[in-house]
């Protein structure tokens, strides 16, 4: 079978074109189709879309020469601090708190804009990979020695593998017959960036309210990113408030520790739900990202998850086809699966279960809680465990790629 390509990217998001990255570094010819066009995705402006990347994930992106040109536009995490609220009361004195001088390898993680990663993942693509912007994957076939490809504008590419990166509802994966299983939060995450007149101190807040979390995390200068999740009935009403209103509202939960916030850019809403694909892998097909695990915000862990499955599927294939494997083999597939569906899995179900754990203002739970939070809180060994996870540095085996090394 004649192969245009190494491997096929559906999806061009920040996964499938990282991904890419990884791959053409290692000599494999890439090509990455994305329904959106460059433009789209590459605004000047902040769009609502900013990520807390663990120090795994910036480890990634230095280990592709990526991070030198974003750090100066990223703000380190130095300090995690979680606490209950209710609605209209604030936060209560936190429960949790997480100080990355405790750890050895510096911040927990660094937040950065969303436009800022997309931009230089494109910057970088160039000359290297083939970018089709503007062109989705709307047909796959699989064959015992590659899979055809067809695309929306007519086109036939055929590949060793067809990787999707393509969302929660990822036409890759349905093609290939993968069953997704997940509900649907009854939340919707109300997302803003506010500016106040005292320094944050990189420090990242979570409240935890029965309604749902609301996280503040800082951005560079005196901003932060405001993640603030509602019930579906309470974020309708919410977002469609004048920005004064919507202020009002807000001002209670954020509390008065930055001093006054103003918006200092659009709104934006997005409805949480859960979606785990049954498998990870199909004949000449492999998900990443939202395709194979779709998670609530609540831990900030979306695009962490996403990027740990990049960095195994860029090992297990780079090194299959130095093996002289076939790429897009069964075996070579199962390594990635196996690599990554039992953490991602557990991860997301365990953001699920913490999310489900504090929607109550049941009494008796929250003082238990509170008590379990604090005992973590109050004992080192533990602490430090819970702030490695967070970090991304507890993942065994850890691909190279994630720590810091190049394939």
């Amino acid at each position: 079978m004649r192969h245009d390509f190494d491997v096929v990217i559906a999806g061009g998001g920040l996964n499938g074109p990282t991904l890419a990255l990884a791959l053409a570094g290692a000599g494999l010819s890439v090509a990455v189709v994305d329904p959106r066009r460059v433009d789209d995705r590459a605004g000047d402006t902040f769009d609502g879309r900013a990520y807390a990347l663990a120090l795994a994930s910036v480890r990634l992106l230095s280990a592709l020469s990526l991070w030198p040109e974003l750090a100066g536009e990223s703000q380190p995490i130095l300090q995690v601090k979680a606490s209950q609220g209710r609605p209209g009361e604030g936060a209560a004195p936190f429960f949790l708190h997480f100080d990355s001088a405790e750890i050895e390898e510096g911040p927990v993680g660094h937040m950065l804009e969303d436009r800022f990663l997309y931009r230089a993942l494109i910057g970088a693509m160039e000359g290297r990979v083939t970018h089709l912007p503007g062109l989705a994957v709307t047909a796959q076939e699989p064959g015992p020695h590659g899979i055809a490809v067809t695309l929306s504008d007519g086109r036939q590419i055929a590949a060793r593998l067809l990787v999707g990166a393509d969302g929660r509802g990822s036409g890759v994966a349905a093609r290939a017959g993968i069953r997704r299983q997940g509900w649907d939060y009854g939340q919707t995450a109300l997302v803003a960036v506010v500016d106040h007149d005292l320094p944050h101190q990189g420090i990242a807040h979570q409240y935890f309210m029965a309604t749902g979390p609301l996280a503040i995390l800082p951005l560079p200068g005196n901003r932060s990113s405001v993640v603030w999740s509602e019930t579906r009935v309470n974020a309708a009403a919410i977002a469609a408030l004048e920005d004064d209103a919507f202020l009002s509202v807000l001002r209670p939960r954020f509390g008065d520790f930055l001093g006054p916030i103003a918006l200092a850019g659009p709104r934006f809403a997005y409805p949480l739900s859960l979606s785990l694909a049954e498998r990870y892998a199909a004949p000449r097909v492999a998900l990443i990202g939202d395709a194979a695990h779709g998670v609530h915000p609540i831990a900030g862990q979306g695009l962490n998850l996403g990027l740990r499955d990049v960095a195994a599927l860029a090992e297990a294939v780079v090194e299959a086809a130095r093996r002289g494997e076939d790429i897009g083999s069964p075996l070579v597939l199962e390594r990635y699966q196996g690599w990554r569906r039992a953490d991602a899995t557990a991860l997301a179900l365990g953001m699920d279960a913490v999310n489900r754990l504090f929607a109550t203002d049941n009494p008796v739970i929250s003082a238990l809680r509170g008590a379990g939070m604090g005992l973590v809180s109050a004992l080192p060994g533990l602490r430090r465990g819970f702030m490695r996870q967070a970090a991304g540095l507890s993942i065994h085996p850890m691909p190279r790629l994630l720590a810091g090394r190049p394939l």
